[in-house]
């Protein structure tokens, strides 16, 4: 077993997790518990995570709630389950803290749709222009930002420059459209995008909204326009999920990543959610970046400590400076 795990240890920047054999008779859900407390470990989990993962979290939420949790956790060891930019956020709010991920590979296409020295170049063009990203970034993209938002406080946090404020909105175009049209604003959109929330087809979503007439369809502003133009409701996954517990409604069809409707369905157990359909072949709308990470592995890289997210100071200081904005602005505004 030794000579094993030192050659997963080896491997894990190649492979992006521990590839141990993990006992089947191990009762995991025991074991995670058992690690949380002889480790002071705290799990956050993005609610587009497996319903397993979502279950043995200390804290579930969207990108703005896992940020603020992360900023406040007296946790010595913090566990993300979601993809890597988030894991990456919680150690520049959080540098003297362990912070370990099940799957360094979880990573996310909007992102990697965002390269830092394209950006960089881009931003040059446009110096008189303030700078606001969306979260779903990398350190890079956040070191060359003046402050960071999500889809829960995006709106409110471009508002709070005047009207007469040029702005570079990055990376994700449909999440800027979205503010452009409905604040008045013109921003300078960067031409980024999320493959889940672009995959809806409008065409199979008429189809089913004919089938149930008296569902509601709600959808993440990530989606494209022709979708949002024919959304009953648009918000984060948190207020998408706030919506439907408390909407009197008792038929939705949900357009953002299918993981959400695992907490729908908890939150809301007489109500029926129907994932919108993409436009493939497939019949569901997962990230294939989130759905990297499973039970086991969370098990791994908690009684390992690997894999960990090791950041260069300079970067790290550079980039929090943006996240501490966005928190500063989301708590003046009550967000």
């Amino acid at each position: 077993m030794e000579q094993e795990l030192l050659i997963a240890k080896n491997e894990v920047q190649e492979k992006g997790f521990l590839d141990v054999d993990v006992d089947p008779t191990l009762d995991l859900f025991a074991e995670i518990e058992r690690l949380k407390k002889e480790k002071n470990a705290i799990i956050l989990a993005h609610l587009y995570q497996e319903p397993d993962i979502q279950d043995i979290a200390d804290y579930i939420g969207d990108s703005l709630g896992l940020a603020q949790q992360a900023a406040k956790t007296d946790a010595d060891m913090i566990v993300f389950a979601g993809v890597h930019f988030m894991a990456e956020t919680a150690k520049i709010l959080n540098p003297t803290k362990k912070v370990v991920i099940p799957d360094l590979k979880a990573g996310c296409s909007l992102s990697e749709s965002c390269p830092p020295p394209l950006f960089k170049k881009f931003k040059e063009q446009h110096p008189d222009h303030v700078v606001i990203s969306y979260i779903n970034c990398s350190a890079g993209i956040k070191a060359l930002t003046d402050v960071i938002c999500t889809s829960s406080n995006a709106k409110a946090i471009v508002e709070s420059f005047p009207p007469e404020q040029p702005i570079i909105f990055a990376p994700d175009k449909n999440l800027g459209g979205w503010i452009n049209r409905t604040s008045g604003r013109n921003m300078l959109l960067w031409n980024g995008a999320c493959m889940v929330h672009e995959i809806f087809s409008l065409e199979k979503i008429t189809r089913l909204k004919t089938r149930h007439p008296n569902a509601k369809l709600i959808s993440h502003p990530e989606c494209e326009e022709p979708i949002l133009r024919v959304s009953d409701f648009i918000g984060s996954t948190t207020q998408l999920l706030n919506y439907t517990k408390n909407s009197p409604n008792k038929e939705f069809i949900v357009a953002t990543e299918a993981g959400i409707l695992h907490q729908m369905v908890k939150q809301a157990p007489d109500k029926t959610f129907i994932p919108a359909p993409p436009d493939n072949s497939c019949a569901c709308n997962d990230c294939p970046h989130m759905k990297r990470n499973t039970l086991e592995k969370v098990y791994l890289c908690m009684e390992y400590e690997q894999p960990e997210i090791i950041m260069d100071e300079e970067l790290r200081v550079q980039a929090k400076k943006s996240l501490d904005r966005m928190l500063e602005i989301s708590a003046k505004l009550g967000l």
